[in-house]
């Protein structure tokens, strides 16, 4: 029999990784930061979020993962909408400050955000890299966490130029400025 006709299961050589090491593995895979928003005025929560992921563009959809038992996801499954805005370098201290168990809510973080309200009622950033508004068009139970599918409904762009702050081997990170020469 060959390799490519042979169904015999293959069992790993090793138990499986505990949550530490997998957590360290997943950590060497630098991601974009983002904040998460839910409402505005008043209402508005907020949280730094790394886990977007772009899953189809007919329809636009997008993908974000929350707690399942965490603050946001039940305002998400209320409300039918989210915006996720992708900090810039300099938004690093923004993206600290929103990780915190006790951070702000309501005005207090519509204005330390320098936030909009946006078409579907969620607080923009005008100074992110840009920020998508979305329908929630599906949730789906992940573990410890909630998968939400969000139709995106509104694009905003940000900063002329790419300055992403990014999140690798469990610190903040940018990318490296690169010359006109090292452009093909």
């Amino acid at each position: 029999m060959t390799a490519a006709t042979d169904t015999t299961p293959v069992t790993p050589a090793r138990a499986e990784p505990d949550a530490d090491a997998f957590r360290a593995a997943m950590g060497r895979f630098p991601t974009g930061v983002t904040l998460l928003t839910q409402g505005s005025g008043d209402d508005t929560a907020v949280m730094t979020l790394n886990s977007l992921t772009s899953v189809s563009l007919d329809p636009m959809l997008i993908l974000v993962s929350v707690k399942a038992d965490g603050r946001m996801r039940p305002r998400i499954s209320r409300a039918g909408s989210f915006a996720v805005s992708v900090l810039t370098a300099a938004q690093r201290g923004l993206a600290r400050e929103f990780c915190r168990p006790d951070r702000c809510e309501g005005w207090a973080a519509m204005l330390r955000l320098a936030a909009e309200k946006g078409i579907t009622g969620n607080a923009v950033l005008p100074a992110a890299e840009m920020s998508l508004e979305c329908v929630l068009d599906a949730e789906h139970e992940a573990g410890d966490h909630t998968l939400l599918i969000g139709r995106v409904v509104a694009l905003h762009g940000g900063a002329s130029e790419p300055d992403p702050l990014l999140f690798h081997q469990g610190r903040f990170s940018e990318l490296p400025a690169v010359s006109d020469k090292e452009h093909p």
